[in-house]
């Protein structure tokens, strides 16, 4: 996934991509725009549909904000949309449907966090040029006001230099920085995000104020910095964002583990990068993740991220001066289940990535030592649902600049693939299951529920790691030859 600078766009190409966007969107836009013009109030369609509509990249999810307050949008969409939400309601959004389109409608507003507040304080604004100035960057600080019943023409409302910023890739802020992270610090990551979503360089007032201000996203809730950072996580960019967090210090207090990784370089280079490996690994596993089947996928990109965290606390120097990280792939588990309970992430995929952390390295020696069948498929049991996103990862930890060595670990690799596969079509290694289940055993050794029946599931599991399919009747026999030898 390259991460070069990205050429500007002239303005005349934003020109020609609004026109055709609005073109395409002109029977909602026009239609909404008449519903709330008969009723006497303003409206505009604004925020990040106007950005990506000037950046050729149409969705079906649209922003307005209007005069309104939200009691009268209620009235309007009500008579014009397909159902109606109103969760946002305590910001100013009322949101409906119309065919394929998506609509939220928010009153003009302005808001600001108090010095010790998680959530913010919404004001009702009076102007669309009010609404603007409080928006987190110029980039989305446009509008289009849309044709009201006597059919005026729509018009672009740029009142911050946005289509230039776009056109330049530069992300500024409609007024001072300061202002804009100190009425919501969480711009701080949107920043990062968009960053890493759009390409975009981020202006050095802006990186100054992240640094000056990083301290106040400690007010944010761990569920809004967590979502933000999945979105950059899931970007085009993220190398851009994670970069960008690192440099203003946001990392350090919103997932100080990638902080830690830049470690320092011994006097000798007896150790690689680990910061700009682990970057490498992620931007690795993009590329590979087409075999998901799926667009951008979370775990697999953070567990590529988290998958060295360990190593700062394992390091150590040896007399002879070679350098270790032993059981960092332990470590970096338990600290990736840490920090994923910290950003309140769910139980699911805290288990998928840590599992993916802590059986990052189980490939390694596979060639030197040639598995046997047995630990083939442990690899895949202990693997379980995640072995795709565990195969991925594994090729991407390979950064080496020597070829013959990432040649020769890919065909090892292979070689364990095609082995997985041949063992999974001869005996349904995703169905890893003992010959006989638990009713099976309780009956044959005239057992109750209990420790003895997990004890001979475990004993059968193992034979069918160690040995392969058997049959019920080989399964039985080695089972209660089993059982009399415990007494």
């Amino acid at each position: 996934m390259s991460d070069s600078q990205l050429p500007p766009i002239s303005v005349a190409d934003v020109q020609r991509s609004v026109t055709a966007e609005l073109d395409r969107i002109a029977p909602v836009i026009d239609s909404i725009g008449e519903a709330f013009a008969r009723s006497g109030f303003e409206l505009a369609l604004v925020g990040g549909p106007v950005r990506d509509a000037m950046l050729g990249r149409p969705h079906n999810d649209l922003d307005f904000t209007t005069s309104a307050r939200p009691e009268e949008t209620e009235k309007i969409l009500r008579t014009w949309g397909e159902g109606l939400w109103d969760m946002g309601r305590d910001f100013g959004t009322i949101g409906t449907r119309k065919g394929p389109w998506q609509v939220e409608v928010t009153t003009y507003r302005s808001e600001a966090y108090s010095a010790d507040s998680r959530k913010p304080s919404v004001a009702y604004g009076t102007s669309l040029a009010d609404d603007l100035v409080r928006r987190d960057f110029t980039v989305n600080a446009m509008a289009v006001r849309l044709a009201g019943p006597q059919g005026k023409e729509r018009s672009v409302v740029d009142l911050y230099g946005g289509v230039v910023d776009l056109a330049t890739r530069v992300l500024r802020t409609p007024g001072t920085p300061e202002a804009s992270f100190s009425d919501d610090p969480l711009r701080m990551m949107r920043a990062a995000r968009f960053a890493a979503q759009l390409g975009f360089t981020v202006a050095p007032e802006v990186v100054a104020a992240m640094k000056d201000m990083a301290s106040r996203i400690t007010i944010i809730s761990a569920e809004r910095v967590r979502d933000e950072l999945v979105k950059l996580i899931c970007a085009p960019y993220p190398r851009r964002g994670l970069s960008l967090l690192v440099e203003t210090g946001l990392a350090e207090l919103v997932l100080p583990e990638l902080t830690a990784l830049r470690m320092e370089r011994d006097e000798h280079n007896r150790h690689k990068d680990v910061y700009e490996h682990t970057l490498t690994v992620l931007e690795q596993s993009i590329d590979l993740e087409a075999r998901l089947g799926g667009g951008p996928d979370f775990v697999s990109r953070f567990a590529a991220l988290m998958h060295d965290v360990g190593k700062p606390r394992t390091r150590k120097f040896h007399d002879d001066g070679t350098v270790s990280f032993h059981h960092h792939d332990v470590v970096g588990a338990k600290m990736t289940r840490k920090r994923m309970k910290a950003l309140r992430f769910s139980n699911d995929e805290i288990e998928a990535v840590s599992s993916l952390v802590e059986l990052h390295l189980r490939f390694h020696g596979y060639g030197d030592g040639e598995w046997t069948d047995s630990a083939v498929r442990r690899y895949v049991r202990d693997a379980g649902d995640q072995l795709e996103r565990l195969h991925i990862l594994t090729r991407a930890d390979c950064t080496t600049r020597n070829r013959r060595k990432a040649d020769r670990l890919a065909r090892t690799y292979d070689a364990l693939e095609a082995r997985i596969e041949r063992i999974s079509e001869e005996e349904e290694l995703a169905a890893l299951r003992p010959a006989l289940d638990g009713n099976q055993i309780m009956s044959l050794l005239d057992i109750s529920p209990g420790r003895e029946v997990g004890a001979a599931y475990k004993f059968l599991m193992d034979l069918r790691l160690d040995e392969g399919l058997l049959s019920e009747d080989e399964a039985a026999k080695r089972l209660l030859d089993w059982w009399s030898e415990r007494g």
